[in-house]
């Protein structure tokens, strides 16, 4: 008689009529605590403190949607537009996220924590290490992930996360690393501002979560706009269409300002 093997979860346990998440009732969660602090709560086992859970939503925020630019989009877009159902398409944006789409803020946080154990360990400081690791990366012909946009010369994305960061007191010794980084890109005479991924890996270091998060951070926030972009695709373009991100046309709402209940009185430092 093979023996049955039982195995562990920690995450929630479900019995008749009742589910428990981390220790939580699921319905005390809802209505009550905010889906980013619940998502903190599900990777971290704790719920967050006000601090924490206030940068856990800026994250999740910043990774929404980059319109029709990433390939993630276009696949969604694509494969909506064979006329499949909702979750099918989203999955297939999923499945275009890897390492040179999604893939930075894993490598970037990976990257800052093994130097900033480094900076310990060798008695330097933070620029010293930056400009070795960059230094040893144009010897190897590696890319170092975090930093640059196809797009943007300075993400507004990541200006405002460290900002929260400062203002929160999360930002600590894997910010300021980033921001070595950064330093050195410059002295180097190409510019690399650190974009909304480096700043995302830096802070999610700070906040101390596994750099093998990574990607989760970005699936949990992109999926809500992969979501919204296959429903347009079904209910407003013509099924089996050539979809190319060059020649698309906004013509949604314009620029405008967040009502007086969610404006916060700050100023971003650029």
């Amino acid at each position: 008689m093979v023996e049955e093997v039982f195995w562990k979860t920690a995450i929630t346990r479900v019995e008749p009529n009742h589910l428990v998440t981390r220790g939580y009732r699921q319905e005390d969660l809802i209505g009550n605590v905010p889906f980013s602090h619940v998502v903190f709560l599900l990777l971290k086992g704790r719920l967050p403190n006000e601090n924490e859970g206030r940068m856990m939503d800026a994250i999740l925020t910043s990774s929404i949607d980059h319109g029709i630019t990433p390939p993630s989009c276009v696949a969604a877009r694509t494969v909506a537009s064979g006329g499949v159902p909702l979750p099918t398409a989203v999955a297939a944006g999923v499945l275009a996220i890897g390492e040179a789409h999604g893939g930075a803020i894993e490598g970037c946080a990976k990257l800052l924590q093994e130097c900033v154990v480094r900076a310990k360990e060798e008695k330097k400081n933070y620029e010293e290490i930056a400009a070795e690791v960059i230094k040893e990366s144009k010897s190897k012909k590696t890319r170092i992930l975090g930093f640059g946009h196809r797009f943007h010369t300075k993400d507004p994305r990541t200006a405002k996360l460290f900002l929260l960061a400062e203002e929160l007191g999360i930002a600590n010794e894997h910010v300021k690393m980033a921001r070595a980084f950064e330093g050195e890109f410059a002295k180097s005479g190409k510019p690399l501002p650190i974009n909304v991924d480096g700043a995302i890996g830096a802070i999610i270091s700070d906040m101390g979560f596994d750099y093998r998060l990574g990607k989760g951070f970005f699936l949990i926030g992109r999926v809500s706009g992969l979501v919204a972009e296959v429903y347009e695709e079904m209910t407003r373009e013509k099924p089996m269409r050539r979809i190319s991100p060059s020649t698309h046309e906004y013509d949604g709402p314009w620029e405008r300002d967040l009502p007086e209940r969610y404006a916060r009185k700050e100023k971003v430092v650029q």
